[in-house]
């Protein structure tokens, strides 16, 4: 434990953990009105990063779990760096929602007042139960008297439980019938195959930092074998966002050409072309080469730009939604956040969502992130065998 605690990534990560406290407790006092969220935009950063780990969550158990259930051996070899990832994300996924909560005292109502009939109240559970799962397999893992038999049982269950768990996030947005952007039918399947390649590029990122500490050791057969499942996953997300964009544009609706409109030229259309561009088709043009996977600055390049383009993926689902309003007409919908009321009448209507982080928003977010990061870090030093 002295050696974890010298590690210069976990103390870097300590110092930015503490920053996000701090901050935390000045937004506790002030309340959410320190963030860039309000009436028009009710969602912000926060929850645009817990889709994200839940995503990297889900992606990384899901490729531990297959190597068990049909017999990957050589994936079995990354089995536990995977679920160690799995569960530090998920654990990060929930901090995301308790931070986003304004008055966490209030917390013990997400239990006593559940509404099963919420997609929220699907998602609570099934996060806990996917929670549970990392933990038995974690324990199962590396335990003196390691059991595969029990490791293989865990892993029926963990996968279905980690393609669930995407897929009632999934659902959180597309059951909202009354944001055009987010209703559709596809949306649960877009979610799992962005949870596979973004999971999977962040798992081989995380096994290049492993083997540069000499922490963990990966087999470059491995990466290259990994990196062909990456562009397979890659490939698949880019036909379901596909898919999306023609049945929204081929439907004719006004609502549909309003949402198309913001994607591809208004306020989230630098985030959409970051990801078709950089995080999908750049990748995949890499990866599609056999020499390229055998490269593995290629492979790591490949691997950033997928996780990258995945987190704009969020931040134009989430914004999206967002950015038209559900009433037409002036003087639209009065914003009722603290720098509207303090910018005066003319600032607190807007006939369009708007929505900005502040640096609250950004140093708690980075602390969380940095808790990742040293979480991360700390178990694998902790679990994983030379």
């Amino acid at each position: 434990m002295a050696s974890v605690l010298k590690n210069p990534l976990v103390l870097v990560s300590g110092v930015l953990v503490l920053a996000g406290l701090g901050t935390y407790a000045y937004q506790l006092a002030m309340g959410l009105g320190v963030t860039g969220m309000n009436n028009s935009t009710s969602w912000g950063l926060y929850l645009t990063c817990f889709m994200f780990f839940v995503g990297l969550s889900a992606g990384g158990l899901i490729v531990a779990s297959s190597a068990s259930i049909f017999g990957i051996k050589k994936y079995k070899a990354v089995a536990l760096p995977a679920v160690i990832l799995s569960l530090v994300c998920i654990c990060c996924a929930g901090v995301c929602v308790l931070i986003d909560l304004g008055g966490i005292q209030r917390v013990w109502r997400m239990l006593t007042g559940l509404n099963f009939m919420s997609p929220l109240a699907w998602d609570m559970i099934v996060i806990a139960c996917y929670l549970v799962i990392n933990l038995m397999y974690l324990y199962f893992m590396t335990s003196k008297k390691a059991d595969s038999a029990k490791v293989a049982v865990v892993s029926r269950f963990a996968l279905p439980v980690a393609i669930l768990v995407h897929s009632v996030t999934a659902w959180i947005f597309g059951l909202e019938i009354a944001r055009e952007a987010w209703n559709t039918a596809i949306l649960a399947p877009i979610f799992v195959a962005s949870a596979l390649d973004s999971g999977l590029a962040l798992l081989l990122l995380a096994l290049f930092g492993l083997k540069a500490k000499g922490m963990f050791e990966t087999p470059q057969a491995l990466f290259t074998s990994l990196a062909g499942l990456l562009c397979t996953c890659i490939a698949i997300d880019g036909y379901f966002i596909g898919c999306e964009l023609l049945t929204t544009a081929y439907n004719g609706t006004e609502e549909g050409a309003a949402v198309l409109n913001t994607l591809l030229f208004g306020s989230t259309a630098p985030f959409f072309w970051f990801e078709v561009v950089f995080g999908l088709a750049v990748p995949f043009l890499i990866l599609v080469f056999a020499k390229n996977r055998a490269n593995m600055k290629l492979v790591g390049a490949a691997s950033v730009l997928v996780v990258l383009g995945v987190f704009c993926k969020r931040c134009w689902l989430m914004f999206t939604g967002f950015s038209a309003f559900n009433v037409t007409g002036a003087p639209g919908v009065t914003l009722g956040s603290t720098a509207a009321q303090a910018g005066g009448a003319a600032d607190m209507w807007a006939l369009a969502g708007t929505y900005a982080p502040t640096l609250p928003e950004v140093v708690i977010t980075v602390g969380i992130f940095a808790l990742g990061v040293g979480a991360f870090t700390a178990l694998s030093q902790l679990l994983l065998k030379k």
